[in-house]
């Protein structure tokens, strides 16, 4: 899959309307600083497109991208950030569950997890969700860069076992600095949008 074009068509908050879009839509979700923005800008091939904060739990809007006029990346708010009040942290739940259930030209959900740590209790009842939710998901291990070639099946092997995932669930690992990861990611997209019905290439 080439990007031939990408932009920051909505931005949508807590009590906002989704928009009524008729195309696909592959969706993003993660834990806060987890690099949900990182990644989304390595698959665009864009810098800033996709907002990064230094600050964890900034991001409370869902965003969605519209690439080549064909499909939608949708950026989730991230879950999980232990300074914010359990208020917040149930308003941007409901949020993420509203999206994830009601939304009917979803395809795919990108689960994102660090590869240095095994996945967190969040991590786990998000990857519960999505399965429940009917979705196959697609994990993306990002930070790659951050840990050693050598560690790789081990930590690998620390996400499958914590997430209790079958033997044939994907994971990618990525590092938005040299972009390892990319063009799988990028073709597995590819074909989740090509079997959908609502995709008119």
């Amino acid at each position: 899959m080439k990007i031939k074009t990408s932009e920051l068509a909505c931005v949508c908050g807590v009590t906002s309307k989704f928009p009524d879009y008729d195309k696909p839509e592959i969706a993003f979700a993660g834990r806060s600083n987890v690099g949900k923005s990182s990644l989304i800008n390595s698959l665009l091939n864009r810098k800033n497109l996709a907002r990064t904060s230094s600050s964890p739990g900034k991001t409370v809007t869902i965003n969605f991208y519209a690439i080549n006029e064909e499909f939608y990346l949708v950026d989730l708010p991230g879950y999980g950030y232990a300074k914010a009040s359990l208020e917040e942290r149930a308003r941007w739940g409901k949020m993420i569950e509203r999206y994830l259930s009601k939304r009917e030209n979803l395809v795919c959900i990108v689960l994102l997890v660090d590869i240095r740590h095994a996945p967190s209790k969040d991590d786990v009842m998000m990857y519960d969700y999505i399965i429940n939710s009917g979705f196959k998901p697609v994990i993306v291990a990002t930070k790659y860069d951050k840990i050693k070639r050598s560690q790789k099946d081990k930590q690998l092997k620390l996400i499958r076992d914590t997430l209790k995932a079958p033997k044939d669930q994907i994971i990618i690992p990525h590092s938005s600095l040299d972009k390892t990861g990319r063009e799988e990611l990028l073709g597995l997209i590819d074909q989740f949008l090509s079997q959908s019905s609502l995709t008119s290439i």
